[in-house]
């Protein structure tokens, strides 16, 4: 399985999407600031995830989220 998933910000409120084969182990890097991205943004919750069958898939829902259509879609979810 593979997962696209949302994080929040607690300190900030701002979202993070992103993917992973191994959505806890992703989890843990992000709050313990090994993810260069949200190192500053820490701690991070999951608001929202898919799972996926395949990899490719992932990462084309990953992308379709990171859109203005996507993140409309996410704000109407969360």
């Amino acid at each position: 399985m593979f997962y696209t998933y949302v994080l929040k910000s607690k300190k900030d409120g701002n979202l993070y999407i992103g993917f992973s084969p191994d959505l806890k182990k992703r989890l843990v890097a992000h709050n313990r600031g090994l993810v260069e991205s949200t190192k500053a943004r820490r701690p991070l919750e999951i608001v929202y995830y898919e799972a996926c069958l395949d990899e490719k898939k992932a990462i084309t829902r990953e992308k379709v989220l990171k859109t203005g259509f996507g993140r409309l879609y996410l704000k109407r979810r969360i």
